[in-house]
């Protein structure tokens, strides 16, 4: 889609933001070099010519260059975002001088916000890049008449992949999608060490508080919440881990962190981080114990990790005393802070992950989406892993963009490898 096309069909808040949108985008591919290696591929291979791409994800800076690349493989780009509070509208701008077909805006309301996922949707795409699920829960309930031309897509988060199983296993999946989240390389950098620096990056830039000393309680010990506990202990704080999984909670004592139930962890908490994908890990029970001052936050895909409802049913009084901070003050006098409005932290509240820890990330996506569109036939309507030779592929540019060599098998540790005697 040319200039004026995109122009004429997108919504976004205000062009006149693009130069900064634009800056903001040059930083991020700056520092994205593996991206950039897949992006000269896709020039000169055009693996998307002729085909439509819809994306939703967070529509900042790191996630537009990834569009850019994917226009750049000879697609046409729709984009809308995946969180009302991490859109960025000059980055929306800046995309849609550069041909890029745009319905996003920071915090519309709810029903305009789901408004703009759909429009992306009615493009008619013949791929997808989807986070959380919004675009398959959408097409599957209730847009089944936009399904037939999508070939597949691929899935950025843990929560998109659990409802993408669930179709799955009910029968009614009815597109191929690529679990991009549960590459090696995804979970292992991106959901560790991404989420890890990011959350505090939120918290931080947020509150203006200090995090070492703190009681810090990080609900739950997946991939995301290693990270996020990993960094808190790097900060100086004391990290209390709470679980429902056995095993991760012996892991998380093997790793030196104190486990507790969260009705225990609730009374000595000072700063709480959920990160789990399953709502109302922090409820009423947990309110009525937490000391005054208590700040709440998530890193979670949506904003139901922390009951808003029941906690907006125990106060008296409601304020934001700073941005993306709100009070909620208690019949007993006691004040407890939510953070974003309980939405993801480092993102509503923060740039996201770092823009080294996106590129192989969204390296995945790009070469995932590639992987769909020539092979949907074949894999049908079902949730597939990234193939490994890709993930392999993504950790060798990387290694190569940082001056890292690595040593290889030999044809003899090969054989002995492969042979049982």
């Amino acid at each position: 889609m040319n200039i004026v096309s995109a122009r004429e069909n997108s919504i976004v808040a205000d062009m006149a933001l693009a130069p900064e949108g634009h800056l903001k985008i040059d930083w991020a591919s700056a520092h994205m070099p593996v991206l950039n290696r897949i992006r000269a591929q896709f020039e000169q291979e055009q693996p998307f010519k002729g085909l439509k791409v819809s994306i939703c994800l967070h529509l900042e800076a790191k996630t537009a260059y990834l569009a850019k690349v994917v226009q750049a493989g000879g697609a046409e780009v729709t984009i809308t975002g995946s969180n009302p509070l991490s859109t960025q509208d000059d980055v929306c701008a800046a995309l849609v001088e550069d041909g890029i077909t745009v319905f996003a805006k920071y915090n519309p309301d709810p029903e305009e916000f789901k408004s703009l996922i759909v429009r992306a949707l009615e493009s008619k795409p013949d791929l997808i890049i989807d986070d959380g699920g919004d675009f398959a829960t959408i097409l599957h309930g209730e847009r089944p008449d936009l399904l037939p031309q999508i070939r597949g897509g691929a899935e950025e988060t843990t929560t998109g992949i659990t409802r993408l199983k669930a179709l799955e296993k009910e029968g009614t999946l009815k597109l191929p999608m690529v679990a991009v989240n549960d590459a090696y390389c995804k979970y292992l950098f991106d959901n560790r060490y991404g989420t890890g620096q990011s959350a505090f990056d939120g918290i931080m830039r947020t509150t203006n508080l200090i995090i070492s000393g703190k009681n810090v309680v990080v609900v739950g010990y997946g991939w995301c919440g290693k990270g996020v506990a990993m960094r808190a202990r790097g900060l100086g704080a004391n990290v209390i881990v709470t679980e429902v999984d056995a095993i991760k909670a012996v892991e998380a004592h093997m790793d030196g962190f104190t486990v507790l139930p969260m009705l225990e962890a609730a009374k000595v908490g000072e700063l709480f981080i959920t990160v789990t994908g399953v709502k109302d890990v922090i409820r009423g029970e947990h309110y009525d114990v937490m000391r005054s001052g208590a700040i709440l936050c998530n890193a979670g895909h949506f904003d139901v990790e922390c009951n808003k409802p029941e906690l907006a049913a125990r106060a008296v009084e409601k304020r934001t005393v700073r941005k993306n901070i709100e009070e909620y003050r208690l019949e007993d006098g006691r004040s407890i802070y939510l953070l974003a409005e309980g939405r993801l932290v480092n993102l509503a509240a923060g740039d996201g992950h770092p823009a080294e820890i996106m590129d192989t990330t969204f390296a995945l996506q790009a070469l995932s989406l590639k992987y769909v569109n020539d092979n949907y036939q074949s894999i049908g309507a079902k949730v597939i892993n990234v193939p490994y030779e890709l993930d392999d592929q993504v950790a060798r540019y990387k290694l190569e963009s940082l001056g890292i060599s690595i040593d290889s098998l030999t044809d003899e540790q090969k054989k002995y490898q492969e042979s049982w005697t």
